[in-house]
């Protein structure tokens, strides 16, 4: 198994997959221009970090990690040393998998995950079209993130915005509603930590499995002031206009890169 690219997204897929035990470090080869600290971890552990490309035709899977704009100056060096049967599996937003399959000769998976893998609780969306390379990327994801099918590749994008930028609009959600307790009388240090706490509230009740709305019900009762809230939410009709903006932007610059 070869990690091409140790970035934010590539130390977080490493730390999860060491984590889970999804890939074990002494299976592991990882490719990164400059040191991170998930890489020495991995190298304590047994993974061989920068070794001579010859040691890359042992690999049956090489996950691509890199900044889409370096991509062809990352993978291109590393073809030739490949063996036959290895297969590609791209994290890469905007880069299309035939792109990767031309330079590289073989067959490519693409996965957005989200970084929570690196604790073994992503979201991961897969699209291949080939059956051996979706397998394989199935394989190394499914025991740290829910691993969901896409139809078609350009829901990669969709999937990049839906989930892979969306732990980061919650956080800011969530960053607006401390404001708002401290706007109306909280201190700024109990505003923090009671919104905070509420994240995670709210990630205990998504671990049961029921849906979205079921959940909602459960804390809104009629007339309390949940509901009041989640009234006075739809009647300014900021958070479906805020939600679709964020969505419409990350695809959009998806497209683009």
């Amino acid at each position: 198994m070869v990690l091409v690219g140790c970035g934010r997204l590539g130390s977080a897929i490493l730390e999860g997959w060491l984590t889970t035990g999804a890939v074990a470090a002494p299976d592991l080869i990882i490719l990164t221009p400059s040191d991170k600290p998930a890489a020495e971890a991995a190298r304590a552990q047994g993974a061989r970090v920068n070794p001579p490309l010859a040691a890359l035709a042992e690999a049956r899977t090489l996950v691509v990690a890199v900044k889409p704009a370096k991509w062809r100056d990352a993978l291109a060096p590393l073809v030739g040393a490949l063996n036959a049967e290895s297969l590609i599996v791209s994290v890469m937003a905007g880069v299309a998998a035939a792109e990767i399959s031309a330079l590289t000769g073989r067959p490519t998976a693409r996965v957005m995950p989200t970084t929570a893998v690196a604790q073994g609780r992503g979201v991961a969306g897969l699209w291949c079209e080939h059956a051996m390379a979706s397998e394989r990327a199935r394989a190394l994801f499914s025991a740290m993130a829910e691993v969901v099918d896409l139809d078609q590749e350009a829901d990669i994008d969709v999937a990049t915005a839906t989930a892979g930028s969306a732990p980061a609009f919650i956080h800011a959600f969530v960053q607006a509603l401390a404001r708002a307790g401290e706007a109306e009388g909280l201190s700024g240090d109990a505003a923090i930590r009671l919104a905070r706490g509420a994240l995670r509230s709210a990630g205990a009740g998504i671990e049961t499995g029921e849906s979205l709305e079921t959940l909602i019900r459960r804390i809104a009762s009629p007339g309390g002031t949940t509901r009041a809230g989640l009234d006075a939410m739809a009647a300014s009709g900021d958070l479906d206009r805020a939600a679709g903006a964020a969505v419409k932007a990350a695809v959009k610059r998806a497209r683009a890169l």
